[in-house]
C-alpha cells in the first residue's frame, strides 16, 4: 500500500480498511476546500452548501475508488446514482476535477504548505500574516466550512449506515430468493429426471411399435402371397371342374353306347333263341 506523509501525518493513498478510507476521504475534502480557487468558488453562501456536498461526494468516491471498490458499490454506499459517481471519478464534474487534482498534489507531496496554513487558522496564527479584518473574515469562513463539512460528513455517515442496512436487507432478500431458486431448481431437476424416464419409456414403446409395424408388414406381405396362391388354387379348381364336366359328359356318352350295345346284344340273343326254337 502506497503511503505519503503530509505534515507528519501518514496518508494511505490506496486505503484498505474503512478507517483508512475515511482518513483519505477527509483529507481530500479538507485540503480541497482550502485551495485558493475553491475558497473563491464557495464565497457565495447560496452556493456554498451545494459545493461542499459535491466535493464531499467526489472525495468519498475517489477515496473508495483508490480502495478498489466498484462504481455500483460506491454509489450504494454514498447514496448517489452510478451516473453521478462516474462523472466525479472521470473528472466530468468540477468537484471531481478539483478533488482528483488534490489527490495528485498529495501524491506529489505538494500540500504541506496548505496544511500548515490550515493549522495556522486553527491556532489563530494567521494574524501574523494577514490583516485582522481579513483574518476574522477568513476565520468565519473557515468555521462555516468546518461546520458544513461536519454536517456533510455526518450526513454521509448516516447515509452510509442507512445504505449498509439496506444492503443487509437486500442480501437477506437475495439469500431467500436464492433458497427459493434452489428449491425450484431441485423440483425442476426432479421433473426433468422423471421426464427423462418417461421419455425412455416412450422410446421403448415406440421401438416396440416399430417392431410390431415391421412384423405387420411381413404378415401383410405373406397374406398377399397366400391370397395369390389361393387365387392360383381356385383357378386350378375351376380348370379341374371343367375337366370333370368333360369327363362326365364322356362317361355319359360311353354309358349310352354301352346301354345301346347291351340292348343290341339282348335283341340279337332273343333273335337267336327264336331261330333255334323254330329250327
Amino acid at each position: 500500500m502506497e503511503v505519503i506523509k503530509v505534515s507528519e501525518i501518514e496518508i494511505p493513498l490506496n486505503p484498505i480498511t474503512r478507517s483508512e478510507i475515511h482518513q483519505l476521504e477527509s483529507l481530500l475534502l479538507f485540503a480541497t476546500l482550502f485551495r485558493p480557487e475553491v475558497i473563491e468558488l464557495i464565497k457565495d453562501p447560496a452556493e456554498r452548501l451545494t459545493w461542499v456536498d459535491s466535493l464531499a461526494v467526489a472525495a468519498g468516491a475517489i477515496a473508495r475508488e483508490k480502495a478498489g471498490m466498484t462504481v455500483s458499490e460506491i454509489a450504494r454506499e454514498l447514496g448517489r446514482t452510478e451516473q453521478t459517481i462516474r462523472k466525479h471519478l472521470k473528472g466530468e464534474s468540477k468537484a471531481g476535477q478539483l478533488v482528483r487534482e488534490t489527490y495528485d498534489l498529495i501524491k506529489q507531496g505538494k500540500l504541506d504548505e496548505l496544511i500548515k496554513t490550515i493549522e495556522m487558522i486553527e491556532k489563530g496564527g494567521l494574524k501574523e500574516v494577514v490583516a485582522k479584518e481579513e483574518y476574522e473574515k477568513l476565520l468565519k469562513e473557515y468555521e462555516k466550512l468546518k461546520k458544513e463539512f461536519e454536517e456533510v460528513k455526518a450526513k454521509l455517515e448516516a447515509t452510509e449506515l442507512e445504505n449498509l442496512e439496506k444492503a443487509k436487507k437486500e442480501i437477506e432478500e437475495l439469500k431467500e430468493r436464492i433458497e427459493t431458486l434452489e428449491k425450484e431448481k431441485k423440483e425442476l431437476e426432479k421433473e426433468l429426471k422423471e421426464s427423462k424416464v418417461k421419455l425412455m419409456e416412450y422410446e421403448a414403446k415406440a421401438k416396440k411399435v416399430e417392431e410390431l409395424e415391421e412384423k405387420l408388414k411381413e404378415y401383410e406381405e405373406k397374406s398377399r402371397e397366400i391370397e395369390g396362391r389361393i387365387k392360383d388354387y381356385e383357378e386350378k379348381i375351376r380348370e379341374l371342374e371343367e375337366e370333370k364336366k368333360g369327363l362326365e359328359e364322356k362317361i355319359n356318352v360311353l354309358e349310352n353306347r354301352i346301354e345301346n350295345l347291351k340292348n343290341g346284344i339282348r335283341s340279337a340273343k332273343e333273335a337267336l333263341e327264336r331261330l333255334l326254337e323254330e329250327g
